[in-house]
């Protein structure tokens, strides 16, 4: 027998529990043909020497945002934490860029002023164009006065895809709109965006998801999931199928908004049913949201804020509206994907699928919940009861990220449950890791090294040891756990014949640097295999393939330093 592809001279962590390593993987077509030795490997048409690598199952990011991606024609405020840096940056974009209408920039941090939230006056005399500026979180916008002045918000009309702030004392708009990402996903928020805002025209959201694309590749991802991708953009990802532009896998969740009724989930199952016919591409998870985040006090909490008395956050539906929703999801036959950070959002989610499981009689649908930062003790062991996945961030918990705000928000003395991952893996969880780009960097590699040491990326200041998680660990969270969670076990996330060939091989050891894993940011992924093909080389095994056309800050830094959260 001649097979394809051999990959041989590495370490191969397969996962599989018959044979957990081996030194040499094959292909035929795109599946595994040949897992073991070197030395009783079949003859192969190609053979690449990885000697002193390591393969393992291709990466699943199971959440990761790749419509959002970084735009070239916005300003981009990473890195960005003093008011006067900002306002230099857009003030330079906006005479470099004379053509544009609006000067539109991205990731503002809300702590750039100390002591309060930025205002439309911290923008004046930059531009007299409208400014419409995004923050890391995607959960706020920041207007100008001008901005302001061309929606109509300043004479008291309401827009779609946020909620404008008002002062309290003047009733004066301030600048800043709440409640954006989940108003603009909407048919009506996103179909007002895309008519005022430039940044978010088909055409360019379209260039965002290829680039994210071509990055997520590049590093080993062989499996994304855009985790809230509305009705009126699910073109956008058959067109990505049509002209070849899925190098990677995608599953691609639809975004059911507040309100929604039977008649929108109607449209879900017409959209599931009519997916292109294309293995890189599904459509059918559907993403909720049971609350907000925590730096602004909208997360909900089980008791108060520690620095907030009297305020516990809110639900994002109405009282318990949730668990119906939910309820009426399973019963349809969907999985969902619930956005929760705060102890009490996540105890909502968790009755509203204990309550859809018992009422519908269903079993195995593997609901998730998504971010899971705040669990109070009593609800961890509900995940592994009630089959329930955790897709959770391990670079949400760095300390560089969630000082301060998150940290003075939630209290001293809950934050032993922050970001829980080794408990719920020891409950028996599934937990499938992921990034959350562009809330977050892409890049395993990051999340990895986040897991093992929570600390930042200079290993200063690591926090809640306890939870930390092991490179070989965090690996099966990114590889046997998401397959798990998206019910492809069978075909995705270990190395064993007949699975589906996705593989990554890394530049070096990655087990090795379970001593010191601040060496894990010096590695990077050699090469990718997605179904047999190899589809992204670094150039160090093989020629170059697919080169990863994106600005290098966008892959190093896709989340400011700060707090990060969805999203």
């Amino acid at each position: 027998m001649t097979i394809d592809l051999l990959i041989t001279g590495a370490r191969v962590r397969t996962f599989d529990p018959a044979q957990p390593w081996a030194d040499a993987v094959g292909v035929e077509g795109d599946r595994i043909a040949y897992v073991g030795t070197a030395a009783d490997a079949p003859a192969a048409r190609r053979t690449i020497d990885a000697t002193g690598r390591l393969v393992t199952p291709g990466i699943i990011d199971s959440h990761n945002h790749l419509l959002l991606g970084f735009d070239a024609d916005a300003v981009s405020l990473e890195g960005a934490h003093e008011l006067a840096e900002v306002r230099r940056r857009i003030s330079e974009f906006a005479a470099r860029r004379p053509e544009l209408d609006w000067v539109c920039a991205e990731n503002a941090v809300y702590s750039i002023v100390e002591g309060r939230r930025p205002s439309a006056a911290d923008l004046d005399g930059l531009t007299d164009r409208p400014v419409f500026v995004t923050t890391y979180d995607q959960h706020s916008v920041w207007l100008n006065r001008t901005a302001l002045r061309v929606l109509g918000i300043a004479d008291g009309v309401d827009i779609p895809w946020g909620r404008p702030e008002r002062d309290a004392r003047t009733g004066e708009p301030t600048g800043w709109v709440t409640d954006f990402y989940t108003s603009a996903m909407t048919e009506a928020g996103l179909a007002a965006l895309q008519r005022d805002i430039p940044m978010y025209s088909p055409e360019r959201r379209y260039r965002k998801l290829c680039a994210s694309m071509r990055m997520a590749t590049s590093l080993g991802i062989t499996t994304v999931v855009e985790p809230q991708v509305p009705l009126a953009e699910l073109g956008l990802f058959t067109r990505a199928s049509g002209e070849g532009r899925l190098s990677s896998r995608v599953i691609a969740a639809l975004f059911h908004p507040v309100g929604a009724d039977a008649a929108f989930r109607a449209q879900l199952c017409d959209a599931v049913d009519s997916a292109p016919a294309d293995d890189r591409l599904r459509f059918g998870p559907v993403k909720l949201y049971a609350d907000d985040v925590i730096e602004p006090h909208t997360a909900l909490m089980l008791e108060d804020y520690a620095n907030r008395p009297g305020v516990r956050g809110r639900p994002s539906y109405p009282d318990r509206e949730l668990v119906g929703v939910i309820g009426e999801l399973d019963r349809l036959g969907f999985q969902t994907h619930t956005h929760a950070t705060g102890d009490g959002g996540i105890r909502l989610a968790l009755d509203a699928i204990e309550h859809a499981a018992r009422s519908n009689g269903t079993r195995d649908r593997r609901h998730g919940i998504v971010h899971v930062e705040c669990l109070h003790p009593d609800d961890l062991p509900r995940f592994r009861e009630l089959g329930v996945t955790a897709a959770m961030q391990p670079r949400h918990c760095s300390p560089d990220l969630v000082a301060g705000t998150w940290m003075e928000n939630v209290g001293e003395e809950r934050w032993d449950r922050a970001w829980r991952f080794r408990s719920l893996l020891e409950s028996g969880a599934t937990v499938a890791f992921s990034s959350d780009w562009q809330v977050g960097e892409m890049d395993p590699l990051v999340g990895l090294y986040s897991a093992a040491t929570r600390a930042g990326l200079d290993g200063s200041d690591a926090w809640t040891s306890p939870e930390r998680v092991g490179i070989d660990r965090s690996l099966e969270a990114y590889t046997v756990h998401g397959a798990r969670a998206w019910h492809l076990e069978h075909a995705l996330g270990r190395i064993a014949p007949g699975m589906l060939a996705d593989l990554a091989v890394w530049s070096g050891d990655l087990t090795a640097a379970d001593d010191d894993p601040a060496a894990l940011l010096d590695e990077h992924a050699e090469l990718t295999v997605v179904g047999g093909e190899p589809v992204y080389s670094a150039g160090g095994l093989v020629e170059a393939i697919g080169p990863a056309d994106h600005d290098p800050v966008a892959l190093v830094g896709g989340a400011p330093n700060t707090q990060v959260h969805d999203h």
